[in-house]
Formats: C-alpha cells, sequence, structure tokens
C-alpha cells in the first residue's frame, strides 16, 4: 500500500500520533494540473494535513480544508473524506507572478487578508442543517503552522504537525494530547505530570524529523527511527485514494440554481453550456436541446409535488 496513513496510541493512552505517506494520489493530483513549484509544494502539504484531520472525524462526511490568500494564491482547497478518498485545487490570481521561492505568507498572506477556514460535512445532514465552518487568521509561517493555530484556537487540544512535500510524495505528522483522564491521589506522580511528561517527549523527538525522512520513510519506518524506546499501540492502515465527486447530475443542478434566464442567456452568446470541474478537469457541456430538457423535467416535478400537495 503506498498511499497509507497509520495511527499510534502511547501507553499511557495521553498521546496519538498519525503519519500518512502519499504518492499514487499526490501525482495523480498533479497531473490534472501543472502549477508552479512553489505552490505545488503548497498544495501537496495541504494535501497530506487533510488526511491527517480526515481520519479523526466521527461522521461519515468530509474534511475541507481552505486557504485563502490575497496575494497570487487566491485559494487553495483539499476536500478529504472520511474514508481518505481526497481531491485537490489551487486558484491562483490573474496578473500575479507566481515567485520559484515565493514563502507560505507572501504567495497568500502578503496584505494580511488570508484566511485558513476548515469545513466539516456531514453526508447525512439534518434538513436546515449547516456544515460546520471554522476560520482564523493566516498564522505562522508554514501550512503546518496554521493548521496548529487552528486547531488550538477551535478543538483546544496541543497539537503539532510537520509537513512535507515533493512531486513524488506528500507525506505529515500528527502529534496531539489527548484530554486527560482523573484519577486517584497516590504517592505515584499524577496523571497530569505522567500525560505532559509524555506529550514533552513526544514532540522533543519529532522535533528530529528531517523533510528527507518524512518523504522516503514508510510510516512504520518513521515511527521506529523516532520512538524506538516507546511501547506503542499499533492501528491497521488506512488507505488514501484519489476521488473526484463532480458528475453531469450535480452540474445540471448547478445550472437550474442560475435559473432558465441566464441559461438562455449563455445559450444565445455561446450556443452550449460547458462547464469544467476545478478539480479533476473534466467537461460537462449542454446544447440547448440538453437545457430545453433540464428545465422541462423540472417545472414537470415542481407542478407533480404541488399536485400531490393538494
Amino acid at each position: 500500500m503506498s498511499d497509507q496513513l497509520k495511527k499510534y496510541l502511547f501507553e499511557d493512552q495521553t498521546v496519538r500520533a498519525e503519519v500518512v505517506s502519499i504518492r499514487d494520489t499526490w501525482r495523480e493530483i498533479q497531473a490534472r494540473h501543472d502549477y508552479p513549484p512553489a505552490v505545488q509544494k503548497l498544495l501537496g502539504e495541504l494535501v497530506a494535513a487533510s488526511a491527517l484531520l480526515a481520519a479523526n472525524i466521527k461522521f461519515n462526511g468530509t474534511v475541507v480544508l481552505q486557504l485563502q490568500g490575497d496575494g497570487p494564491i487566491g485559494l487553495v482547497v483539499v476536500e478529504c473524506h472520511a474514508d481518505l478518498g481526497m481531491r485537490a485545487t489551487v486558484k491562483l490570481r490573474e496578473g500575479h507572478a507566481v515567485p520559484d521561492d515565493g514563502t507560505f505568507q507572501s504567495l497568500l498572506n502578503p496584505n494580511g487578508g488570508g484566511r485558513f477556514s476548515v469545513v466539516l460535512d456531514p453526508q447525512d445532514r439534518l434538513p436546515g442543517q449547516q456544515p460546520y465552518q471554522g476560520i482564523v487568521a493566516l498564522q505562522g509561517e508554514s501550512v503546518a503552522q496554521a493548521l496548529e493555530h487552528y486547531m488550538l484556537a477551535s478543538e483546544q487540544l496541543q497539537t503539532r504537525i510537520w509537513l512535507a512535500a515533493d512531486t513524488g510524495c506528500a507525506a505529515g505528522v500528527l502529534l496531539q494530547q489527548l484530554p486527560r483522564q482523573g484519577g486517584k491521589a497516590t504517592t505515584e506522580p499524577s496523571p497530569a505530570s505522567v500525560a505532559d511528561d509524555t506529550w514533552e517527549r513526544a514532540q522533543i523527538l519529532a522535533e528530529t524529523i528531517k523533510s528527507e525522512e518524512l518523504l522516503t520513510l514508510t510510516p512504520d519506518a518513521l515511527v521506529r527511527r523516532l520512538y524506538w524506546q516507546e511501547t506503542l499501540r499499533t492501528f491497521e492502515p488506512a488507505a488514501v485514494s484519489y476521488r473526484c465527486t463532480c458528475s453531469r447530475e450535480k452540474v445540471a443542478d448547478v445550472l437550474l440554481r442560475l435559473g432558465k434566464e441566464e441559461i438562455d442567456d449563455i445559450l444565445a452568446e455561446q450556443g452550449r453550456v460547458q462547464i469544467n470541474c476545478d478539480y479533476c478537469v473534466k467537461s460537462f457541456e449542454f446544447d440547448p436541446v440538453d437545457c430545453a430538457e433540464l428545465f422541462a423535467n423540472a417545472s414537470a416535478k415542481v407542478r407533480h409535488q404541488s399536485e400531490a400537495r393538494h
């Protein structure tokens, strides 16, 4: 399994670790777009980060990570399902050159208007229920630091993240201090002090990670290198895959929301309606006959529902 995420739990159950290594899926994302090197690296780090977060959601749905910028990069989006199927895209601003040596802040936040957002979208939402969205300012000098800031502000959990990406691999490590459990008073070190010791030790060792190790070692090999003296509980690996959820039916819904008048204007000007998926760049085309049938069927459905109510 070349694309996998593995979870580990420290012996005292106060710290969990996740390691993800993504190769085939990352190459498939890159094959659909031609981004400058600095953008490609940033996107790869966000791809790895999305898998680390999606692996912990407690519902069937998706995690969407968004970097909204006011510089050369306007938007970076990675959508990852709970089963680690993912897709990604970047929107660059027209007229803004992307330097090869561009930094996280210079590419996304030169004017201070950048934002980092996380959207949690359950698949089976109740009527009227909206996805949860958390937004914070773009702080830090990397995707990892921006995400750590978000986790501390929204989840209030101590979280450390290390990310790396090149053309062959997107990888990352997440450490998280788990909520403490109460215990009885004894002469032994308190549960709080034991938890703090484990957390500090886990961070100190993880700080020795080199980007080259993240990009070349398997999750198990990396964890053995870092924590060979620790007793860890190891969980079964989860596979990461590429998945774009676009479809002709979803595009048809977009056209219906735009309305017949606007679609007729597009048809009059262009002779057809063509929409390309930003993620997989697949093209969906609707000619005048397709559009007429689409709106006729929608009107018939509305009439049927109205008659059924009466």
